[in-house]
């Protein structure tokens, strides 16, 4: 048994606590949770019956801990991971894993030489709609990828960016495209591999914030298939979808739905007996009141913790996603195509005005 802290008590955190406290998870037991805001550490903590700690060093101190879901504003990711680290706990942290390159360099540094294992919380991957046209992927069947494309047609509010003061800030968050689209960029570079360049526009449209609601871009992959991403949260009055779009010379799959959960177009040149299958069975992943993929993510978390297999999303994949979003974000500074691998200069993510 895996014995859970939650460490921030925020927004995403009754999404975790309802799987580990609730029994969701086998081999999975949520144990305490911390989070300097007593009433909302005290609101989980009273739900499952558990402690609540409100100073993150005696939260660490407890030896009854065996892993800690980071849940905390993305810019102190570092700071906490690498705490977890040293306190011999493994660490499973929410996206981004950092915002800035050499922080997450410190992170993956961190947990290495403690010893203990490092997630990224990259659920979208466990969809079931997602996992289909990843088999599809590897059997080769879209042959040589043309383009591809997300969408992240959401909407966040103004009383959305209000619930904390980190929120929407260069220091502690970013905009759109390292907060809501994180996961789509990964889905983006997870299925077409190694981004050559990018070029990125955005804007602040709606909201009051420090960094954009609503961005664009252009990618080119090693492959040689280009890329688009398209993310706001302006959308009015309520959620429109986040998508996926695979075009490959031989076949076209797009995943949509609110957060790539749903098929909505399955086509292949060269069709097959189980496409049917796909498109009657998996095509809309299960109802789940905890959300579409962290069921799936936390048993692939145990079983990599309890038969020491590697993580689908380590430290290492998780920083790839980040640095195609610091590219984005060098490319928005200064209006040029920013080539990967690269040393951002002028972009604000996770810099203290």
């Amino acid at each position: 048994m895996i014995r859970f802290g939650l460490l921030g008590c925020g927004r995403i955190a009754r999404r975790h606590s309802d799987l580990l406290g609730g029994g969701h998870i086998g081999g999975a037991t949520l144990i305490a949770v911390c989070d300097p805001v007593r009433a909302r550490a005290d609101a989980i903590a009273s739900k499952f019956g558990i402690p609540a700690d409100y100073d993150f060093g005696a939260f660490l101190a407890r030896k009854d801990i065996d892993a800690v879901a980071v849940l905390t504003p993305s810019g102190m990711h570092p700071a906490h991971v690498i705490a977890c680290a040293k306190a011999g706990k493994h660490a499973i942290v929410e996206k981004p894993m950092a915002l800035r390159l050499e922080d997450a360099d410190d992170m993956i540094r961190a947990c290495d030489e403690a010893g203990v294992k490092l997630f990224v919380v990259k659920q979208n991957r466990f969809n079931v709609p997602v996992v289909k046209a990843r088999e599809a992927l590897e059997a080769g069947r879209f042959g040589r990828l043309i383009l591809g494309t997300v969408r992240v047609r959401w909407c966040r509010d103004q009383s959305y960016y209000d619930q904390d003061a980190w929120r929407g800030t260069w220091a502690y968050d970013g905009g759109v495209l390292s907060n809501q689209a994180s996961h789509h960029v990964d889905m983006l570079e997870w299925f077409f591999g190694d981004v050559v360049s990018v070029h990125a526009r955005a804007v602040t449209a709606l909201a009051k914030i420090e960094a954009e609601d609503t961005a664009v871009a252009t990618l080119r992959f090693r492959n040689g298939a280009l890329g688009i991403i398209e993310a706001t949260t302006a959308v009015r009055p309520t959620d429109l979808e986040g998508s996926l779009s695979i075009l490959g010379e031989k076949g076209t799959v797009e995943i949509a739905g609110f957060a790539v959960n749903q098929i909505r177009h399955w086509r292949f040149v060269d069709e097959l007996p189980s496409d049917k299958d796909v498109v009657e069975k998996f095509s809309v992943n299960p109802p789940n009141v905890y959300g579409f993929g962290h069921q799936a993510y936390y048993q692939h978390v145990i079983d990599c913790l309890v038969n020491q297999r590697s993580a689908l999303v380590d430290g290492i994949e998780g920083r790839k996603s980040l640095e195609l979003i610091s590219a984005l974000y060098e490319s928005i500074e200064t209006g040029d195509e920013v080539a990967l691998h690269f040393a951002p200069r002028l972009g604000r993510l996770g810099v203290v005005s």
